[in-house]
């Protein structure tokens, strides 16, 4: 990707995990700032984004860390989202823009927005995309090309701060949509916070099950079980802090869900072969759609 010119001439990225070094990869790729600071609680993250080259410099300061900064990326769990805007927010400078990578929205707007000075903006934002690795080698610049990018930004947001966010991201290979935060959390939670829920309960269920037995799921995993393992490889804290995070909108499916497996189950039970059919020719359509929307 050719560079496009200075967005920021500071950039400062809170958290520096496989989403935040892969933003800081193409944000160096792009040339979209002349300058980026880490700041991560951990010294050999904070030295690893220094060593690959996508930061020039660290701290584990937070104040210092945003000093003059233009742009200020919070990439940490969610559920500590919150704490580092306090930790950070005095040393923020006037006009000063925030944003962040989380895949819950309405919490996070909650917890971040109180912390924020006058003055600086925040436009929340949470990338669809993500590998089940994790930690500042695990980024790569082509992660987020032809992934959804959801911005959700409060009412009255500053527009010139939305617009740059958005700029950074379509040069990350992004496609944008805005979309408000509770309809976000709502979608998010059948599409992204479901499935990991239940393949984090299947691999657990065969983690229960007698060694033998385990051994023998292991050795003869089919597709359809090492699928559900890589999703259950994902970074165990931020998916607990997803969870108990955007709570009502994943009660609210799970709920949904536990109807139909009812549904499964009766139909299993007495033999209703029409009704599996109908169901698993439906669910065939949804994939080939997804495939269409070059999202598979």
């Amino acid at each position: 990707m050719s560079k496009d010119g200075i967005l920021f001439d500071r950039v400062t990225f809170i958290g520096i995990g496989l989403i935040g070094s892969s933003l800081a990869r193409s944000v160096k790729k792009t040339g979209s700032a002349a300058h980026i600071t880490v700041c991560d609680i951990n010294q050999a993250h904070r030295d690893k984004a220094v060593e690959l080259g996508f930061a020039d410099d660290a701290s584990g300061d937070f104040i210092a860390a945003v000093k003059d900064a233009d742009l200020v990326v919070i990439c940490t769990p969610p559920g500590v989202c919150g704490d580092a805007a306090a930790a950070f927010a005095p040393g923020l400078k006037e006009g000063a823009i925030v944003t962040d990578v989380g895949s819950v929205k309405q919490s996070i707007i909650h917890d971040v927005s109180q912390h924020l000075p006058d003055g600086v903006h925040f436009v929340p934002a949470h990338p669809i995309a993500g590998t089940e690795h994790s930690g500042p080698e695990a980024g790569f610049a082509e992660l987020f090309d032809g992934r959804w990018l959801i911005l959700t930004p409060p009412a009255g947001t500053d527009e010139t701060a939305i617009a740059k966010v958005r700029t950074l991201w379509e040069r990350a290979g992004s496609q944008i949509e805005i979309m408000d935060a509770q309809h976000h959390d709502m979608v998010l939670a059948i599409t992204s916070h479901l499935p990991h829920l239940i393949a984090y309960t299947i691999v657990g269920t065969a983690d229960d099950l007698g060694e033998h037995l385990k051994q023998e799921v292991i050795k003869f995993s089919a597709s359809g079980f090492r699928d559900f393992t890589r999703i259950a490889a994902s970074d165990p804290v931020m998916w607990r802090d997803v969870f108990l995070n955007n709570k009502e909108a994943v009660l609210e499916i799970l709920q949904r869900f536990s109807e139909d497996l009812t549904f499964l189950q009766r139909a299993i039970r007495w033999g209703e072969g029409d009704k599996l059919e109908e169901l698993f020719s439906r669910t065939r359509k949804i994939r080939r759609e997804i495939i269409e929307a070059k999202q598979a």
